[in-house]
């Protein structure tokens, strides 16, 4: 039987409790964070996101285009920083913008909250910004993948903050072209690391397919490394360290 896409969220947050810092659930429409903060900054993050989905849905009254294109679009130099971030990652992993929302409001959400908690970790779907003082590690969750939960990336200090962002064919609702359990792409900005998942799944339909869909993630500027999952099979490219 098909485990709720309720239950895969909370069995993923089980997973990534951390025990020194306070974790908290932020729900503002579809928008659902989890954070984990030095302290109770529910109030403040709630603010924040209001803050930015009112700018993307503004802007997506007016440029309707923004929401449903599936391609990269044009530049808008009048646009706010969230939507030009959105626009300039996805046309570098030549995707449609709203493939790096989740990427873009972890990544401004999560640069405004450390002015009020020197740590943030903000879980948003499975992509996440991560801004740590100590060694932090990632579970892979791959759906039904053997290899689910088995696979973690280990995240130093002195590179956050940084995104972790994955994207699935066979976990969640996103829409997606490809058959792999789980691409994940470390990045910054977050936003970049969200486009390129979405892009790198997107190129993998069978096991031949995981080694060019890596090389395409790490050759965008800006990608630090890339792990993709297909059944049983992993590949991983970059500076990056699994455990």
């Amino acid at each position: 039987m098909a485990k709720s896409k309720d239950y895969q969220r909370r069995f993923y947050r089980e997973l990534a409790k951390d025990s020194d810092l306070f974790g908290q659930e932020v729900i503002v429409k579809e928008t659902d964070l989890f954070i984990f903060a030095e302290k109770d900054i529910r109030p403040i993050a709630e603010k924040i996101i209001k803050k930015y989905r009112a700018q993307i849905e503004n802007y997506i009254k007016k440029r309707h285009e923004f929401m449903t294109s599936l391609e990269p679009i044009k530049h808008d130099l009048l646009a706010s920083d969230i939507i030009k971030e959105m626009i300039w990652t996805t046309e570098l992993a030549g995707v449609g913008p709203m493939a790096s929302v989740a990427g873009a409001l972890n990544d401004f959400i999560g640069n405004e909250l450390l002015a009020h908690s020197r740590q943030v970790i903000i879980e948003n779907g499975g992509d996440v910004f991560i801004k740590s003082d100590k060694i932090r590690t990632v579970a892979i969750y791959a759906g039904d993948s053997p290899l689910s939960n088995k696979i973690f990336i280990k995240i130093k200090p002195e590179d956050t903050p940084i995104g972790i962002c994955t994207s699935s064919s066979t976990v969640g609702h996103s829409l997606s072209f490809g058959k792999a359990d789980a691409c994940v792409i470390i990045a910054q900005p977050v936003a970049l690391a969200d486009a390129v998942a979405t892009a790198s799944c997107n190129r993998i339909k069978e096991k031949k397919d995981i080694v060019p869909s890596l090389e395409f993630a790490l050759s965008i500027k800006g990608v630090k490394g890339a792990v993709a999952i297909l059944g049983k099979d992993l590949g991983s490219i970059g500076d990056i360290e699994l455990a």
